[in-house]
This record gives structure tokens, C-alpha cells and sequence, in this order.
């Protein structure tokens, strides 16, 4: 076969996968850019072009700016977390245990669970009184606490279910790749009087920095694009102190049905995630070795 025939049937192969993405990708980040600038369009007033008053709104709106530090907050605290326990729990089940099959279950059964079944499970931990927290919290004689109506803790609330069900997913990855390492390398670097901490910061951490990479970057788009959760617990309350950035885009629109101002928050959470994302690709990307 000729070098332009293989050319052709290349991009033959991934002609499906490129339809794919630029229809389910690519044409509705460019439709929400360009409907970002246009009017909300009413019964009898088509939608008119406004340039970047959309966005002129934005900057003075404040529960915009509520939600975007509660978001950054919200990504600051359990990105790192659910990443290190995921970790922890994939070197803990990689050893040879009595009962890891079962521990390995129990870790990845919240990862199964609809994120709206998780969180009508812990709306009921967190109800004042009869919720299994304050129970725990009775057994120690401490008060109880409206968790979810007390605008220092509502986003914490949310922060730990989030860790709870995410943790497992990841340990998943983690434990994959471990796996995947020769175990004549753990005995070499013992043989060099290594210790457990060196091995595993020298050694094991190095290796595993393609599967941090790919897991910090799921938990990145998972920090921003997590509403279901926020809807049954919270509806952003109390006064926006758990409301996300995603959460507002769908109550603004489709509660306030303002589709171009939505669409203008849809731009700068799609920008905030491409930024990032390529920030933590070429930073890490440097720091990954890749066998």
C-alpha cells in the first residue's frame, strides 16, 4: 500500500472519533462562546447582539463571584485529598493482606453509587438530631449541628462527600499502575539499604506520575462539574455559601432561563478548566516518566 493510501485509511480510522468530538465538543464550546455575546431571546424578541455586556454583568454580579471562590475552595481542598487517600488506599490493598478483595470492594463501592443516592445517603448523616453524625457526636457528648443550614460548614459538607465517593475511583488508577511496577525494583533499592519512605519517594512516586497526571486532571473536571449533589443537599444555600459555579449556570439557566448569561459563565468555567489544565500538563509533564 502506497504512504498516501496509508494516510487515507488513517484518517478513515479516526474519522468517527473526530465527528464525534467536534460535534459533542468542539461546536458546543464555540456555540456557548458565540451565544455569549448575543441577548436571551423571548417569545416575541429575538435574541440581539451585545457584545461583551454579558460579561460586563458578570463582573458585577455577586453571587458570580461567591460561587467561583466557593469552587476554587471547593477544588483547593478535595483535588489533594481524595488524590492522597486514593493513593494510600491503592498501596494499602496492594499488599498481601488477609481480606483485600474485601477491602478493595469496599473502597470502590461509593464510586458505584449514583452521586444522587450518595447524597440522599448523607443528607440523612447530616440531619440535625437524628443524623448518624450527631449521633457519633452524642456518643461524645458533644452538641449537635445543622451541617447543611450553617454557613460555615455547608461547604465542608459537601467537601467530604465528594472525597468519600471520589477516593475509590482513583485508587482504581493507582492500584492499576502499581501492579504494574516489578517488585524487583522494591528488593533492589532494599538491597541498597533503602528505606520504605526513599523507595516509595525515589522510587514508587516517580513511577506512578502518569497515573497522577491523568488522575489530577479527572478530579479537576470532576471539582467543577459536580451539581447533582449540590441540588438535593444544599440548592446552594445557606445565602449562595455552597452554591458552585456549575450549580449557578444551571439555575440561571434553566430556573431564571437566561441562556446567554449562563452561556457567558459556561465561557469562563470552560476557560478556567482549560488553563488549568494546561498548567498542570506542562508543569507535571516535565516531572513524569513514562516506561
Amino acid at each position: 500500500m502506497k504512504p498516501s493510501l496509508h494516510a487515507v485509511y488513517g484518517w478513515l480510522l479516526l474519522l468517527p472519533a473526530i465527528v464525534l468530538l467536534a460535534a459533542f465538543t468542539h461546536y458546543p464550546a464555540l456555540a456557548t462562546l458565540w451565544n455569549s455575546f448575543f441577548s436571551t431571546p423571548k417569545a416575541r424578541r429575538p435574541a440581539v447582539f451585545v457584545g461583551i455586556d454579558n460579561y460586563r454583568a458578570m463582573t458585577d454580579d455577586p453571587v458570580f463571584w461567591q460561587a467561583l471562590w466557593n469552587n476554587l475552595a471547593y477544588a483547593l481542598v478535595t483535588i489533594p485529598v481524595s488524590v492522597a487517600i486514593a493513593l494510600i488506599m491503592a498501596l494499602w490493598v496492594n499488599r498481601q493482606i488477609a481480606g483485600r478483595s474485601f477491602l478493595r470492594l469496599a473502597y470502590f463501592t461509593p464510586t458505584v453509587l449514583p452521586m444522587v443516592a450518595v447524597a440522599n445517603i448523607w443528607l440523612f448523616f447530616y440531619t440535625p438530631q437524628y443524623g448518624l453524625v450527631d449521633q457519633i457526636a452524642g456518643l461524645f457528648n458533644l452538641p449537635g449541628m445543622n451541617w447543611l443550614g450553617n454557613r460555615s460548614t455547608a461547604l465542608p459538607a459537601l467537601m467530604l462527600v465528594t472525597i468519600w465517593k471520589e477516593s475509590g475511583f482513583f485508587m482504581i488508577f493507582y492500584l492499576a499502575a502499581l501492579q504494574q511496577v516489578p517488585p524487583s525494583l522494591r528488593e533492589a533499592a532494599l538491597l541498597e539499604g533503602a528505606s520504605r519512605w526513599q523507595y516509595f519517594w525515589r522510587v514508587l512516586l516517580p513511577l506512578l506520575m502518569p497515573t497522577t497526571l491523568f488522575v489530577l486532571i479527572n478530579a479537576l473536571i470532576n471539582a467543577f462539574r459536580l451539581v447533582d449533589h449540590v441540588l438535593v443537599m444544599t440548592k446552594g444555600g445557606p445565602d449562595n455559601a455552597s452554591t458552585l459555579l456549575l450549580f449557578y449556570i444551571y439555575e440561571v439557566g434553566f430556573s431564571y432561563w437566561d441562556t446567554s448569561y449562563a452561556a457567558t459563565l459556561s465561557v469562563v468555567l470552560l476557560l478556567i478548566l482549560s488553563i488549568t489544565a494546561f498548567v498542570k500538563f506542562h508543569w507535571l509533564d516535565r516531572r513524569t516518566h513514562y516506561q
